[in-house]
């Protein structure tokens, strides 16, 4: 075993970290009303059905970095 600490992780095994943003996920329009600090109503779906439309994920990126 030597000099190595058992409770440190080999630097061989170590996973990167994973950087995650708002856009990788799939999002429905509720989630985009829902980050956006609203309540989830029929006029806001579609508010949020037509973003999604139009902007794609980027939509909920001002929400979500």
């Amino acid at each position: 075993m030597g000099n190595q600490d058992v409770h440190e992780p080999d630097p061989d095994r170590r996973r990167p970290p994973t950087i995650r943003t708002g856009s990788e996920q799939p999002i429905d329009p509720e989630d985009l009303v829902r980050v956006s600090g609203r309540d989830p109503t029929p006029e806001r779906i579609e508010w949020a059905r037509r973003r999604l439309q139009e902007e794609g994920a980027a939509a909920i990126e001002r929400y979500l970095p």
